[in-house]
Order: structure tokens, then sequence, then C-alpha cells
């Protein structure tokens, strides 16, 4: 299993990063997890086509991780004329949200005859769900978007791959990560300790009862980049767009 990142960015740009966007390519399937605004622009960078992802799966519902939907269906029906099923997976909801913010990007695009289908899955709290090869469970987590917010836990290939999404802490964090073969973990400020967002300091002191083999810090803020030499090496990866890694 292959994971590249195509975006590791804030909702607000620093460091010039693309938003949150993670491509894995696996013996059963190819998907990403989470889709930002910027994220087919960061899968043209990397020569990946929108057409060999079979699905998408959102941890909630703001633009910087679900925005790009809309334009994945642009592409598919004008420009890489898919015609192979497409699933999204996310919160409750997530059909509707996608279908807003499509028809105020591009009105009337919703309704535009295509030759895929587009099919939406809802999550269900820790129940195990599985599409096209992968099995994703979600786990609720902290961070106010309109829908549950999860984090998820992916197997596939004997391998167990999870992402907090955005969130701050909780203890469900701890089924998420424990034995995971990478633990990606939203790491938006250095020392201060928000309700809805991780920093290093709170996760470093939580780093044994994670329990993952390899723990890599993504979504970092201004504050957090402006204090990456102070990241514990031995503990942590830093996300870097374009970043691969092999699990």
């Amino acid at each position: 299993m292959r994971l590249t990142i195509i975006g590791c960015g804030d909702a607000f740009g620093a460091g010039g990063r693309l938003q949150t966007s993670f491509h894995v390519r696996s013996s059963a399937s190819t998907f990403l997890i989470d889709c930002g605004t910027s994220s087919l622009i960061g899968m043209r960078r990397l020569g990946f086509q929108p057409n060999d992802i079979d699905t998408v799966f959102v941890t909630h519902l703001h633009g910087d991780h679900f925005g790009g939907l809309p334009w994945l269906l642009v592409d598919a029906l004008y420009v890489s004329n898919r015609t192979r099923r497409l699933v999204v997976t996310g919160p409750k909801g997530i059909a509707a949200r996608f279908a807003i913010a499509a028809e105020v990007l591009y009105p009337d695009i919703t309704a535009a005859k295509r030759g895929f289908e587009l099919s939406f899955i809802e999550y269900e709290e820790q129940k195990p769900l599985h599409v096209g090869g992968v099995t994703v469970t979600p786990f609720e987590v902290k961070h106010p978007s309109g829908a549950p917010p999860y984090a998820l836990r992916f197997e596939l290939d004997g391998k167990v791959l999870a992402f907090t999404g955005d969130t701050g802490w909780v203890e469900a964090l701890l089924p998420v990560a424990r034995g995971a073969d990478l633990f990606i973990s939203e790491c938006f400020q250095y020392d201060l300790t928000l309700p809805i967002h991780l920093d290093y300091l709170t996760i470093d002191a939580n780093y044994e009862r994670l329990g993952a083999k390899r723990v890599l810090l993504t979504h970092m803020g201004e504050a957090m980049l402006s204090n990456a030499g102070n990241v514990d090496a031995s503990r942590y990866l830093l996300a870097q767009d374009g970043m691969t890694l092999d699990l």
C-alpha cells in the first residue's frame, strides 16, 4: 500500500500547502481520504488520474476536507469522461451538502447527464464499513462542522492506516491509533490547546497511549510550522505535499 500526500495544509494556506487530501493505492482499491478544495490541482501536479479513484472517504464537512468533490464531478463529466462508479462516504447528510456546494459553484451540475454512478454512504458510529476491498471504521471526534466529524481507521492489505481528521483531544483517538502501521494526526497548533484542534504538546503527552507504529503530523498551522525544529524526529514524521510513504 502506498500513501501519497496530495495536500497537508490547513484551511488558511499555511506554508503555501494545499488543503487536506491523501491518495492511497492498494492491491484492492485506489482511494482518497478527504478531498479539500485544491485536491484536483494536487492530483494533476502528481500525475494522478481522477478516474482511478474508486472511493473518497470524507472525515467531516468543512470545505478544506470535502470541498474538492464538486471539482471531481466537473472533471468526471467534461474532462475525464468517467464511466466507473464513484463512491463517497461521509457523515450524515453528506449527499445533501455535496449537492448544495456543487450547485453553488456550477448551477445545474448535479442534474447533468453522466455516464457513471455516483453513490453516497453515511457512516454509523464505530460500525465497520466495507467498500471496494477496504474496511473503514469511523469514530466520532470533536470538531463542529454541521454533522458528526469522524476519525477513520482503515484496514487493507493486512495493514492499518488511521487518520484523526480535525479534532480536539478525545479519548476515542486511542482505539483509532492503537497498533496502526501509520497514524496520521492533525497538528494545527504547537503549544496552544484548543477544544477543536490538536497541538503538538498534547499529542506528544499522549504518544505512548496512542500506541501507533508510526505517526505522521499534518494540517499544521503557521505556529506549528515555525516550531517544526522542536519536533521529536524519533517519534514523528512531518507531512509535506507530495510526500510518499509505503506501508
